[in-house]
């Protein structure tokens, strides 16, 4: 039997879910300010300290849960919602997993931006943007999805901050940053500066910082004992305290944002695992991430160490148990979607 809580989220994310219009401003404001704040101060047994006293680039994962990696999410409302309600081998819910302690959710970034099902749509979009929004239909449909998903992974967070981590990605740039590791973003349209000027235009200067300020508080990497995950993968090797004092370190949230295939030098990924993990995991630990689309359910890179989990067609999770030996074709799925209204 669902808990309160988790009776309380389940409907949240519904209503989140089926909600026909972007969200209002003061409300998710104060949503970002509280998540911001969990973010700069974390358990540092969960999130070690840089050297200003904030939250680091690095998330230590509980090594007693499972736990479920989400690749991209690109505004797609109804992947958050199916996750949370999937149920594997008729157990519990993955949303009373978490409530009960027996799970833990990493994603990997990039929130925003629908991506090729929505191509049209920022096309027509773009009209809009460049007519001062005088007419905007195509854009609220897309910052319904965006900052909807994004208010999913806001409200899970603050329920349940030790267990839910979001890393940052090289879409998380909603300022359309050009330096300290970001860069605009452009694909199907003038995609960075289109969600800019809407923000600014319908939300104001102060919600575009809070939400920016949201996200120089997220994390760069999480660690379990024989697996470890970031957005892409590591253009190079970093030390434990470049990941740690990441602020500082422009080209290395570069290097786990935005490293394209063919882009991360040789041997970096070993390197990594041998950084981050356990000794007696540096012949066999993984390397998890997303960024870069797959056709299936996974691609492997890198002497096979490099597990990328980002097919934008499919609803894609990856499901670690502790300790136990990960068998990819087992433990990478596709979860099943019921389409909101």
């Amino acid at each position: 039997m669902q808990t309160l809580s988790t009776d309380f989220l389940s409907r949240r994310i519904s209503e989140i879910r089926d909600r026909r219009r972007p969200p209002k401003a003061k409300a998710y404001q104060a949503l970002l300010e509280r998540v911001t704040r969990i973010l700069r101060y974390e358990d540092t047994d969960v999130r070690p300290a840089d050297d200003m006293g904030l939250g680091g680039g690095l998330v230590y994962l509980d090594p007693h849960r499972d736990t479920i990696i989400i690749p991209d999410l690109h505004a797609r409302l109804d992947f958050v919602a199916a996750l949370l309600a999937f149920r594997q081998s008729g157990g519990l819910s993955v949303l009373e997993e978490l409530e009960g302690g027996f799970a833990q959710l990493v994603f990997v970034g990039d929130g925003m931006h629908a991506e090729g099902r929505a191509a049209s749509r920022w096309r027509e979009a773009q009209k809009e943007f460049l007519r001062n929004f005088r007419r905007r239909r195509h854009m609220d449909a897309e910052m319904r999805e965006s900052l909807g998903v994004m208010e999913m992974v806001l409200e899970l967070k603050a329920a349940f901050p030790r267990a839910v981590h979001y890393l940052k990605g090289n879409h998380d740039n909603i300022g359309i940053e050009r330096g300290n590791g970001n860069y605009p973003f452009m694909k199907f349209a003038m995609e960075g500066p289109m969600v800019t000027g809407y923000i600014e235009r319908f939300y104001g200067a102060d919600f575009l910082e809070s939400y920016a300020r949201f996200e120089r508080a997220m994390p760069l990497v999480a660690a379990g004992a024989h697996f470890m995950i970031s957005h892409a993968e590591p253009a190079r090797a970093y030390s434990r305290y470049e990941v740690l004092n990441y602020r500082r370190y422009g080209d290395v949230v570069e290097g786990l944002t935005w490293t394209a295939d063919e882009q991360s030098q040789p041997g970096s990924v070993e390197r990594m695992i041998r950084e981050f993990l356990e000794p007696r995991f540096w012949n066999e630990g993984l390397y998890f991430g997303g960024h870069r689309p797959v056709r299936d359910l996974y691609n492997r890179r890198a002497n096979g160490r490099y597990v990328q989990i980002h097919n934008p067609t499919k609803h894609i999770i990856a499901r670690i148990r502790p300790y136990q030996q990960i068998e990819l074709d087992q433990d990478i799925i596709e979860i099943p979607v019921t389409r909101g209204r």
